[in-house]
């Protein structure tokens, strides 16, 4: 991606996050570049053109993080790390969190993409949690989709969470501790007795 194509993302971006979608348009992004329409227009027709491209990032930016993950030694500690991080993605991509069902609605490319990538998210999901399972810290199933429902709600909890905690007051960084243990307290009922001792020597309730 060329130097201006990259300016003109993390104005989006910044402009996005700070007024959220419905208030910027592509002659706001131009403006508070100081470059022409028509300059924009050479890189990107049409607004939905850079939400498609920001989304796009955030999702590499992600997969990043949990092909680390995935691809390496899998243990708890390194789950509330990932964990972490991705809020913390989340949080520089906020507008998106926060305008999400918006954008599910208007941006089909978008939409399909992530119903593409919500049934890879959920193998990986699998997968991490059989590793668990083989080394004693997750117990076994006790009812039908009972891990394929955990994985919904942390899905769920992902997608809108920033949406629902910003209702009461602006979002900062320091707020995504509830999300972290929002999350990973969501985990703990799964845990055997190793895991549970594991889990508390990581402070996992304090994060």
């Amino acid at each position: 991606m060329g130097r201006t194509k990259d300016r003109i993302i993390e104005t989006a971006i910044s402009l996005f996050n700070e007024h959220g979608l419905s208030k910027i348009t592509l002659r706001t992004i131009a403006k508070e570049m100081g470059i022409s329409q028509g300059n924009l227009n050479y890189h990107f027709k049409k607004r939905e053109d850079i939400i498609e491209s920001i989304y796009f990032q955030m999702v590499d930016c992600i997969n990043n993080e949990i092909l680390e993950l995935v691809n390496g030694k899998i243990k708890l500690n390194l789950l509330i790390r990932l964990n972490s991080t991705i809020a913390n993605i989340f949080y520089e991509f906020r507008f998106f969190m926060l305008d999400f069902t918006q954008i599910m609605r208007e941006h089909a490319k978008i939409k399909e993409h992530y119903i593409m990538l919500t049934d890879i998210r959920q193998e990986q999901f699998h997968e991490i949690l059989k590793v668990f399972i083989v080394n004693g810290i997750i117990r076994r199933e006790e009812l039908v989709n009972e891990y394929l429902n955990l994985y919904k709600r942390i899905q769920i909890i992902g997608d809108f969470w920033f949406s629902h905690a910003s209702i009461e007051k602006e979002l900062s960084k320091n707020d995504l501790k509830d999300n972290n243990e929002l999350i990973m307290q969501s985990l703990y009922p799964y845990l055997t007795d190793k895991g549970k001792e594991e889990f508390f020597s990581l402070k996992v309730s304090k994060l």
